[in-house]
């Protein structure tokens, strides 16, 4: 091995180059405005900190049945309309669909108490009862996405009169796969004793979501917190790269505070004691039986996902009773189900198509 020869004044003035480039960029770039969330939507319902918004139709004839978007708790929904030419919703819109989305909002300190049932039985349900009452409906389609498919697929077993057609993406279902950092973080490779999870709620109440995001990052600790960063100076001259790069980072710092016993409960109950396939978890006094899922399933993972691993989400097939079952993996990792031009390309078609044809 040869030691690479670099010389300390041609270190400093690539240094200073390369930090010239990038205040010049961005400092002209905040004049620009970087939009997210731009497809025009309407408030219909509010319930403390949740607010359910409809999107505007952008077709004359819409698919009769509209479609609920239930995303995760831990980041915010607009990954599914992160820019318009990349954009889930937009999308579907497009396809015909009348689309509606949960928005969680931001816990606030007097939230910690704030439960899974409360998320499932009083939010999640309480939205469904506003769109079926707006449209005289008895039952609509419902789009799970990652930890919002978890809390789904608990409303749907226990209310599924409710739901006509399920699609779940990217969701956690077999807790206990022991693949990726994740699961082996949350407990279910060690036991109970890997993370003391009620000292953490007990000194924090609501868990930081920089806490959350940190842990996110270290789970890839090279290509997230370097790596990107260093591909960074080949797109500073680039406008509109930059500001889709800022676009994303806005999006993966925008980490809401998780309520404390909805974060304790999920850990518990999900990860360290898979109860959810085991048949042991209950709401409201009720055990959420994933038999009771009888409706259609379209379930979607990521083959190459670091924080949901595709067999933790192929197992919904051995659990849920419904016998119309699809399954549809495509070659991206976690986010790149919502930014990959070519899973955008195909993915909103492939959806709708098989809404439309239940």
């Amino acid at each position: 091995m040869f030691p690479i020869q670099i010389r300390p004044t041609d270190a400093v003035r690539e240094v200073v180059e390369m930090t010239a480039k990038a205040t010049r960029n961005l400092s002209q770039l905040r004049e620009s405005q970087v939009e997210y969330g731009t497809a025009p939507k309407e408030e219909v319902f509010r319930e403390d900190n949740v607010v359910l918004y409809r999107y505007k139709p952008v077709k004359e004839k819409l698919y009769e049945v509209p479609l609920l978007i239930v995303y995760a708790l831990v980041n915010r929904p607009y990954m599914v309309d992160l820019q318009e030419n990349r954009s889930l919703v937009r999308s579907l819109l497009e396809l015909g669909i009348d689309v509606y989305l949960i928005d969680w909002g931001y816990p606030k300190r007097n939230d910690r108490y704030i439960t899974i049932d409360d998320h499932v039985n009083s939010y999640i349900a309480d939205c469904v009862d506003c769109i079926c009452e707006r449209h005289k409906l008895n039952k609509i389609n419902i789009l799970a996405i990652c930890q919002g498919g978890a809390l789904s697929l608990c409303y749907t077993a226990l209310h599924p009169e409710k739901v006509r057609n399920l699609v779940t993406m990217v969701t956690p279902v077999d807790f206990h796969i022991k693949d990726g950092l994740l699961n082996t973080w949350a407990g279910c490779a060690y036991g109970p004793e890997s993370m003391n999870i009620d000292a953490m709620v007990e000194a924090q109440g609501n868990i930081p979501g920089d806490f959350m995001n940190m842990g996110f990052l270290l789970l890839k600790p090279f290509q997230l917190n370097v790596e990107k960063y260093l591909g960074l100076t080949d797109i500073l001259d680039d406008e509109a790269k930059l500001i889709n790069f800022l676009r994303m980072e806005k999006w993966i710092f925008d980490s809401p505070d998780q309520a404390g016993e909805t974060f304790r409960q999920f850990l518990k109950d999900f990860y360290q004691g898979n109860k959810l396939i085991k048949g042991e978890f209950s709401l409201g006094g009720e055990k959420v039986d994933l038999k009771n899922i009888t409706m259609p399933v379209l379930n979607i993972y990521a083959e190459e996902d670091h924080l949901v691993p595709p067999a933790s989400s192929i197992a919904l097939k051995d659990y849920v009773g419904a016998k119309d079952y699809t399954v549809v993996g495509y070659p991206v990792g976690h986010i790149g189900m919502y930014v990959s031009g070519k899973v955008q390309k195909d993915l909103p078609p492939m959806i709708a198509k098989w809404l439309k044809e239940r």
